[in-house]
């Protein structure tokens, strides 16, 4: 169990709003995650970690008491509250206000150039399958053709080539959790739902045409090196939580968490399935993903067996959601990552101490 540390933490939540990159959305959470910034700042205080917040009194039904918005002032207040932490429980991207932050202040989160280069999951994807990864196999799809994008009147010709077959996954290539997220079964319900997504232009003017893997779905969060093992160690490299195995999928994909708790369709694998040779290959994977994109903080990887049972990544999260339990009516509340640090011995504070540990300092 990580240390108490005598850090003071300041929990940011996504204020500003998100910027089209390259034509691309990130559509913003209602509340900007202040829900779980409320939950990790909770969650800290109990553990004695100084937690600084907006008002003196916070009240722990209430998020926004916690967390400071993350704009440059609402940096520059949390630090004058007394932070000498930073917990980005927001949205980066390059030229963001956390850019600004230097030492002796620190951050946990990831690197804000890094977030937003890899929240592109198309570009992550090919980068990881380039290295040799199992990845999802999948190509970009706009209304008109443009270099390496296929338009939508040409997808029937663009699946036969790639050696592709419906059912097909069609997706934001920056979404947010399920949003947006379909499986079509045939060329008419393809054209329909990418028409759709693109008409409203929610995530931008690009989509990703993606196979669809009909084995088991599990998600691995990574720890980076800096962070404690539930067992105490440090592990030197990128390390991985127990895998959690998701179903009850809704039409093949798993439901978006603000309509169904994670906690009501996700459970930790069993111990003794973690020696499956695909498990393993499956775990190895995603560390070296992880590596390969140098992540700074916990992410998570969404994962599916192909039909001959051997997993492929499909989507690496470099902001997980980290809600939790602790405040009023928030029992049900564990997000996937917690759920993976319990079946090893962690409760929701401990992997926000561990996650903490990894706290780095810029400049």
């Amino acid at each position: 169990m990580p240390l108490v540390t005598q850090r003071c933490v300041a929990i940011l939540y996504q204020a500003l709003p998100p910027p089209v990159i390259d034509g691309l959305r990130k559509d913003a959470k209602p509340g900007g995650y202040s829900d779980g910034g409320a939950d990790i700042a909770v969650a800290l205080r109990g553990r004695g970690v100084a937690v600084a917040t907006p008002v003196a009194a916070p009240d722990p039904a209430v998020a926004l008491d916690w967390v400071f918005p993350d704009t440059a002032a609402g940096i520059a207040a949390a630090i004058a509250a007394g932070a000498d932490t930073i917990w980005a429980n927001t949205v980066l991207f390059a030229g963001h206000p956390l850019e600004w932050v230097r030492a002796p202040v620190g951050i946990v989160g990831q690197e804000p150039a890094a977030m937003q280069r890899f929240d592109d999951k198309f570009a992550t994807n090919r980068m990881l399958s380039d290295a040799g990864l199992p990845v999802a196999g999948s190509f970009l799809l706009s209304g008109s053709a443009r270099p390496g994008v296929v338009a939508l009147d040409g997808v029937a010709g663009a699946i036969v080539t790639r050696g592709m077959a419906f059912p097909l996954i069609v997706k934001p290539v920056r979404g947010r959790g399920s949003q947006g997220v379909t499986l079509v079964v045939d060329l008419p319900g393809l054209v329909a739902a990418a028409g759709a997504l693109l008409a409203a232009a929610t995530f931008g003017d690009m989509l990703m045409v993606e196979a669809y893997l009909p084995g088991e779905e599990m998600t691995i969060t990574v720890l980076p090196a800096e962070a404690p093992q539930p067992d105490g160690r440090v592990a030197g490299g990128q390390h991985a939580l127990r895998p959690v195995l998701r179903f009850d999928q809704r039409g093949g994909v798993a439901p978006y968490n603000g309509d169904v708790p994670v906690s009501a369709n996700s459970a930790a694998i069993a111990a003794a399935r973690m020696d499956e040779p695909a498990v393993v290959a499956m775990v190895a994977a995603c560390e070296a993903a992880a590596a390969m994109v140098g992540s700074r903080s916990a992410i998570r990887i969404d994962c599916r067996a192909d039909a001959g049972g051997n997993f492929h990544l499909f989507d690496l999260n470099m902001k997980p959601n980290m809600t939790g339990p602790g405040r009023p009516g928030r029992d049900d509340q564990d997000c996937l990552s917690a759920i993976a640090a319990r079946a090893d011995g962690w409760e929701y504070a401990d992997l926000l101490l561990a996650m903490l540990a990894a706290r780095w300092v810029a400049g």
